[in-house]
């Protein structure tokens, strides 16, 4: 469920805010942009997976509580 609010809010996200930082994570390496985000969660990965958790924690995507 997840996944699909964070596709959605990307596809409305202005173009010039992509490059933005929007998480810090440690141990990722460090500052995660709403790019590296979309291509960690489109692929699947665990990295991806625990973005999208932070994302929803943080109330950056609508969790389906929410809604």
């Amino acid at each position: 469920m997840h996944r699909d609010a964070f596709f959605r809010f990307y596809a409305n996200l202005p173009v010039n805010l992509r490059h933005e930082i929007i998480l810090n994570m440690e141990q990722a390496g460090g500052p995660i942009t709403w790019e590296v985000a979309y291509r960690e969660i489109n692929g699947n990965t665990a990295l991806g997976e625990k973005i999208l958790n932070k994302l929803a924690e943080l109330k950056f995507i609508p969790t389906q509580d929410d809604q």
